[in-house]
């Protein structure tokens, strides 16, 4: 198996993590190929990259000429095929175990022998996901934070059957991506995930019960402990869509009732107030830019 990884597939670059993770792989000088079941939700992902390009060139943060090699980089499919000649492929799909197999499996079928397979999934189990996809050795977990384009940190799971050079391979690409790895098991929630989904379902009943609103929450937490972003401003960010997947992916497996989906996260999901995406979740929302520049 060869060490080095040239092309990158990204699985899920229609959605907002898969295309933050995009512009990571490409910024870094990667050739990037987006693939998304839904042409519409590659062109929508285009425009708001070519904006967030636009405004790290108007915050002097790159010049035009940069931008313009990154994009230069980019190609966007809805076919699986195209992704045969990548090294490495990233899925930031739903967060569903048998949708994650299944690409695995079929993307076995399309990609040479060398290439790994990397999943973004936050919660799941990397041994899981890499079961039956016929190459278990060559499955690594790599989870981005949101915003993708924007956050360092990558959590690194190996799963039970991945080997020593692919998880040197895979970190070694971080590293030259210009990330942060953190080397974590494989289990439920990794680091992040395993404090961040119990903290923020308290912060929802928090809210429902009155305790302060959305934005004296996050005002407080800003305040008294340094972070650059409130939990439920997070919250908007990922999706309140996104935060019931994690409930019912990470309480089966942890029977921690704070892991369970508060019931005011139930019926903000079933208005369709998803946060950022649908324009209106704790906050309200104009347009959907992606997040920073």
């Amino acid at each position: 198996m060869t060490n080095e990884i040239r092309r990158v597939g990204v699985c899920g670059a229609g959605g907002t993590m898969g295309a933050g993770i995009a512009i990571v792989v490409a910024r870094a000088g990667f050739e990037t190929v987006s693939h998304d079941l839904s042409q519409d939700a590659l062109d929508a992902a285009k425009k708001q990259i070519s904006g967030f390009f636009g405004k790290s060139v108007e915050r002097g943060k790159m010049n035009g000429t940069a931008r313009d090699a990154t994009l230069g980089r980019m190609q966007a499919t809805t076919s699986l095929d195209a992704l045969a000649g990548c090294d490495l492929i990233i899925e930031a799909v739903f967060e569903d175990l048998r949708i994650k197999q299944d690409l695995f499996r079929d993307l076995d079928s399309v990609c040479a022998e060398h290439t790994i397979f990397a999943s973004n999934t936050s919660t799941l189990s990397i041994t899981e996901i890499a079961s039956g996809c016929g190459r278990e050795d060559r499955v690594v977990g790599m989870h981005f934070c949101l915003p993708a384009q924007l956050m360092k940190l990558i959590e690194m799971s190996p799963g039970m059957n991945t080997s020593q050079q692919t998880f040197r391979s895979a970190w070694a690409f971080v590293d030259q991506a210009g990330q942060t790895p953190v080397k974590t098991q494989d289990k439920p929630g990794f680091i992040l995930n395993a404090l961040l989904v119990p903290f923020n379902n308290d912060v929802i009943r928090a809210v429902e019960a009155g305790v302060a609103s959305p934005a004296d929450i996050d005002k407080a937490i800003k305040a008294a402990l340094g972070y650059k972003m409130g939990p439920c401003e997070l919250l908007d960010l990922v999706g309140l869509d996104t935060q019931m997947r994690l409930c019912e992916a990470f309480y089966p497996v942890t029977l921690d009732v704070r892991s369970s989906a508060p019931p005011l996260l139930r019926r903000m999901v079933a208005a369709g107030h998803l946060g950022r995406k649908s324009g209106r979740g704790f906050y309200s929302y104009d347009g959907n830019t992606m997040f920073g520049g």
